[in-house]
C-alpha cells in the first residue's frame, strides 16, 4: 500500500473518530442540562415543601381559637344547643380551654352577661327578610304565635314568636327552636285580653302586621285576636291542632263515669309496682294540668298493659298472678281504655302529620283516612273534620293550601319548657326566664355574639331595669322576721317587658317584613375552617323597657 493511501485511510479513521467523539459530546451535554434543570426544579420544591411544613408547625402551636368573640360563640352555642347550665357551661370551657389554646376560662357570670347581652342584641337588632312577603297574600309574611305561662310568683309571662309561614316550603320537618325568633316578651301579674291586644301592636307598629296568629283555645287570647282585628289588623286566627284535639277528647270523655276509676286505679297501680320486680311496668309520669293533652299516654299504657293478662287462670305464684293482683281496678275499665284509644290514636297521628308537614290539601286528604276508623256520629271526628274545614279555608287565603299551614304551637311550649330549666336555678323566676328567651331561638351567629359583646353592663341595666328577683327576694326576706311588709313594692310593681323593633325601624320604609334564622351559622374562627357568607341586612331598632 503505497504512503498517499496509508495518510487517507487514517485521515478517513480520525474523522470517523471525531464524528462519533461531537455525537457523545452533544448528547452529554443535552442530559447534563436536563439534570441540571430537574435538578433545580426538585431544591426549589424540597426548599417550598420544608418552608409549607415549616409553616404548618408553627401553625399548629397557635390557639384554635384565638379571639373573645369565639370563646363567647363556644359559650352561647352550649347554652343555646346543648342545653347546659351556666356553671357547667364554665366547667366545658374550663376542659376544652387547654385543647382549644385560650388561657382564661369565664366564669358563669360572665356568661350570663354574654347571654342577656344577646337577648338585647337580637331584641334591637331584628334581621329582615324578604322571602315570604312575596307569596303570602297578606301581612308581613310571618305567622306570630302567642301563649303564657307561668312560674314561681305572682307574675304570668307572655311570650311572642315570629315564624315564616310558608316554613313548610322551605324546612322540611315541623317548626322548631331555631326557626323562630322572639320578638315581645312581657312579665305582669294578670293578663286580659285588652293588655295582650296591646303587647303584641307595640311590635306591629314597627314589623307590621303578621300574616296570621297561631294560639291555643284561650279565650283572653282569642279575645285579644279579636281586639286586633277590630282595630285593623287583618290576621287571621289559626288554632293550635294540639289543643284542638286536647278539647275534643275532653268534650268526648270529660265526664266518663270511669274516667275517675281509670285515674285512680292508674295511681293505685303505680304505687304497687314501685320497687318490685315489676317496676317496668309502672304507668308514665304524666302532669294533672291540661290532662287530655297527655291523657293518651297513660290509656296507651293501661292498654298495652291489659294485654298482658290474657282470658285463663294465673298459674300459682307466677309473674302474672303478681300482675293481676297489682291491676286494681283497671280491668274494669277496659271498655274506657279501647274507646279512648280507638279515638286518640287516630288523632296523634294526625297530628304527628300535620306537625310535620303542615295542613295543606293532601295532608287533610291522609288525615280522613286516618280517621276513618272513628265512628262518624262521634263527636271528636266531626269537631276535628270541622277544625280541618276550617283551617283549609284560611291556608287558602294565605296561599297555603298546597304548601302546608303552620298549625302546631310546640315550639313556644318548647320553648317555656327549655327556659325553665336552663338559666334560673332552684327557683322559677319569671323574670330571669323572660331575660333569656330572646337567646333561645334561632341559632347564634358570629356577627350576633359580637354584637352581643358591645352591649356594655350599664347598658344591660337600663333595658333589664333592676329586676328584684325571686332569689334576692328570698336571701332578704326569709332570715328576717317582720320584713314581709318588704314585698309590697314589688307586687305594686307595674311589670318587665321586651319588645322587638321600636323608634328607628318606621324609618325604613323598604324593611317591612321580620326574619325567621333560616341563615347558616357561622361559628368561631378555628383553623382550617372558612368562614360562610356575613349577614349584612340587618337593622338598629330600639329597645322598649317598662320597671
Amino acid at each position: 500500500m503505497s504512503k498517499r493511501s496509508k495518510i487517507r485511510r487514517s485521515r478517513e479513521n480520525w474523522k470517523n473518530k471525531a464524528i462519533e467523539r461531537g455525537k457523545e459530546a452533544r448528547y452529554s451535554r443535552r442530559e447534563l442540562a436536563r439534570v441540571k434543570k430537574e435538578r433545580n426544579k426538585f431544591k426549589k420544591e424540597a426548599k417550598e415543601a420544608r418552608q409549607k411544613l415549616k409553616e404548618l408547625q408553627e401553625e399548629g402551636q397557635k390557639p384554635a381559637v384565638r379571639q373573645k368573640v369565639d370563646v363567647a360563640f363556644l359559650a352561647v352555642t352550649l347554652f343555646q344547643v346543648a342545653r347546659i347550665g351556666f356553671r357547667a357551661v364554665s366547667r366545658v370551657l374550663g376542659v376544652l380551654s387547654g385543647y382549644l389554646g385560650f388561657q382564661k376560662v369565664p366564669c358563669p357570670q360572665t356568661i350570663i352577661n354574654w347571654v342577656d347581652g344577646l337577648s338585647i342584641a337580637r331584641m334591637e337588632n331584628v334581621e329582615v327578610c324578604a322571602s315570604a312577603s312575596g307569596r303570602i297574600g297578606c301581612g308581613n309574611g310571618s305567622v306570630w304565635i302567642i301563649d303564657i305561662s307561668i312560674a314561681l310568683g305572682a307574675e304570668k309571662l307572655l311570650c311572642v314568636l315570629s315564624l315564616d309561614a310558608d316554613h313548610h316550603r322551605s324546612r322540611p320537618g315541623a317548626p322548631c327552636l331555631q326557626d323562630v325568633r322572639c320578638i315581645a316578651i312581657g312579665a305582669a301579674v294578670s293578663w286580659t285580653g285588652e293588655s295582650i291586644a296591646e303587647f303584641p301592636s307595640r311590635a306591629m307598629e314597627s314589623l307590621g302586621c303578621p300574616a296570621a296568629f297561631l294560639k291555643d283555645g284561650g279565650t283572653d287570647l282569642a279575645k285579644a285576636v279579636r281586639i286586633l282585628r277590630e282595630r285593623g289588623c287583618d290576621a287571621l286566627s289559626i288554632a293550635d291542632v294540639s289543643h284542638v284535639a286536647a278539647n275534643l277528647l275532653k268534650y268526648a270523655y270529660g265526664d266518663h263515669p270511669l274516667l275517675e276509676t281509670f285515674l285512680s286505679a292508674c295511681g293505685k297501680v303505680s304505687r304497687k309496682f314501685k320497687q318490685t320486680v315489676l317496676a317496668c311496668l309502672a304507668p308514665p309520669k304524666t302532669s294533672t294540668k291540661a290532662r287530655f293533652m297527655n291523657l293518651h299516654q297513660l290509656v296507651l299504657w293501661a292498654f298495652q298493659l291489659l294485654r298482658h293478662s290474657p282470658a285463663g287462670r294465673a298459674a300459682e305464684g307466677s309473674l302474672l298472678e303478681k300482675l293481676r293482683a297489682g291491676m286494681d281496678q283497671l280491668p274494669a275499665c277496659r271498655s274506657f281504655i279501647h274507646l279512648f284509644h280507638r279515638d286518640a290514636a287516630p288523632l296523634l297521628e294526625c297530628q304527628r302529620i300535620l306537625k310535620t308537614q303542615g295542613l295543606s290539601e293532601v295532608t287533610a286528604e291522609q288525615c280522613r283516612s286516618v280517621i276513618d276508623i272513628i265512628p262518624q256520629n262521634s263527636p271528636v271526628r266531626m269537631g276535628f273534620e270541622d277544625w280541618m274545614s276550617n283551617q283549609l279555608h284560611i291556608a287558602g287565603r294565605l296561599g297555603l293550601d298546597r304548601t302546608g299551614l303552620p298549625v302546631s304551637s310546640d315550639c313556644i311550649e318548647s320553648l317555656f319548657g327549655v327556659a325553665k330549666v336552663l338559666g334560673t336555678g332552684e327557683v322559677k323566676d319569671v323574670r330571669r326566664m323572660a331575660a333569656r328567651l330572646p337567646a333561645l331561638c334561632g341559632t347564634a351567629t358570629r356577627e350576633e355574639i359580637l354584637a352581643a359583646l358591645q352591649v356594655s353592663v350599664a347598658h344591660r341595666r337600663e333595658v333589664m331595669g333592676e329586676q328584684d328577683s325571686l332569689i334576692k327576694q328570698r336571701r332578704r326576706i326569709l332570715p328576717n322576721p317582720g320584713s314581709l311588709e318588704d314585698l309590697l313594692p314589688v307586687a305594686a310593681d307595674s311589670g318587665f317587658e321586651l319588645i322587638a323593633g321600636a323608634k328607628y325601624r318606621a324609618k325604613n320604609q323598604k324593611n317591612n317584613t321580620i326574619s325567621v334564622p333560616y341563615e347558616d351559622n357561622h361559628g368561631p374562627v378555628i383553623r382550617g375552617l372558612e368562614q360562610g357568607p356575613i349577614l349584612a341586612n340587618s337593622l338598629g331598632s330600639s329597645l322598649e323597657t317598662a320597671a
